[in-house]
């Protein structure tokens, strides 16, 4: 039996808070990773799996997505846009879009998370939730330490058993990893206009109604990127090909922009992506760090798993480690920022004043 022709929601309304200063005009989902908006790399996956029609539930400058994306015809997609405007939670942003949906009640949606970074088997999670007839199938993942997370149990035949808030002795390794396959007719139960959180509210609502909830776990790789330090790594892992994405046609230890300027013995390395009209100059190092369109390197400064912003200017000699600076920040010579250490937009931080992140 061929599997039901699937449509796609992806939530990308959140305004990136963990992000800033680099969400502060630019929703997460469309910052610059692997060389292409974050959410580029999402998309390109639903296509890869036949899905045609998907639609953005945006809230936090949703023009930016249709200025870039338009109808989607680019990616090989029919893209909506459906604006939030009061937040609803998970739950009501996913019920926020259902008119835009075009299937059956059995009909399955998928629905991703906008910060998620995931190479696990899309159509294989399809198959499983049309096999067991469903009413929605979560991916789950197991993780090192669960404590962290709220964790999902699951019983011999994958059913989900519970959703349980994090705890210091979680029951399993298992956690949500945002991608679920929704029945048609789920997404349109959920209560219209009011605040759901499809953790808390939908998911145990169905279990409590006796309906079929599947876990579908597979260990690959995942990441949330909603982190400075999580985006870098995760742009760093598309670049060298660690997390394969249609969008990266030639993984390896950089991606160069062909506009940018890059001095013959500075180093590039540990996937880092150079942006737009970047200027490296002599003896720089970069490694495993993301540069938006215009940054500038100056000679002998070292740049690590860090985010540099548009238009930022790093001095001669600096060493960023683990550092953001956000658009226009300017930091000059022999400085040294690690551990975290954020500059905010359009800042300037002299020459020779050495910063740590605070408690360092």
């Amino acid at each position: 039996m061929s599997l039901p022709v699937a449509e796609a929601v992806v939530l990308v309304g959140g305004q990136g808070s963990r992000l800033r200063p680099l969400t502060l005009t630019t929703p997460k989902p469309m910052l610059p990773c692997a060389g292409v908006p974050f959410l580029t790399h999402q998309l390109l996956r639903l296509a890869e799996v036949g899905i045609k029609h998907v639609v953005l539930a945006t809230s936090y400058r949703p023009e930016v997505f249709a200025d870039h994306f338009g109808d989607g015809g680019g990616l090989g997609l029919a893209i909506e846009y459906v604006t939030e405007v009061e937040p609803l939670g998970t739950g009501g942003g996913i019920r926020n879009v259902a008119e835009r949906l075009t299937g059956a009640a059995d009909a399955p949606v998928v629905i991703l998370n906008g910060d998620v970074l995931s190479g696990h088997d899309l159509t294989a999670q399809l198959e499983l939730h049309r096999s067991t007839g469903a009413a929605a199938t979560l991916h789950l993942v197991g993780v090192e330490d669960p404590r962290a997370y709220g964790c999902v149990p699951t019983d011999d035949e994958g059913r989900v058993t519970a959703f349980l808030e994090k705890a210091p002795e979680p029951v399993t390794d298992q956690i949500n990893a945002g991608c679920y396959v929704f029945r048609r007719d789920v997404v349109d139960a959920i209560p219209a206009g009011v605040v759901v959180s499809v953790e808390r509210d939908t998911f145990p609502g169905l279990l409590a109604a006796g309906a079929r909830v599947q876990g579908y776990r597979e260990d690959a790789y995942w990441l949330d990127v909603g982190t400075p330090a999580a985006f870098a790594r995760g742009s760093a892992d598309l670049v060298r090909g660690v997390l394969p994405s249609p969008a990266v046609v030639a993984p390896g230890p950089a991606l160069v922009a062909d506009d940018a300027l890059v001095a013959e013995d500075a180093r590039l390395a540990g996937g880092t992506a150079v942006g737009p009209g970047c200027v490296i100059g002599a003896g720089a190092v970069v490694e495993g760090s993301v540069l938006f369109a215009d940054v500038w390197i100056a000679a002998g400064a070292q740049v690590r798993a860090s985010v540099i912003g548009a238009g930022a200017r790093v001095g001669e000699r600096s060493v960023l480690q683990d550092a953001v600076l956000g658009d226009r920040a300017l930091v000059g010579a022999d400085n040294e920022l690690s551990g975290g250490a954020r500059v905010w937009a359009d800042a300037v931080l002299p020459d020779a004043t050495i910063r740590f992140s605070p408690g360092s």
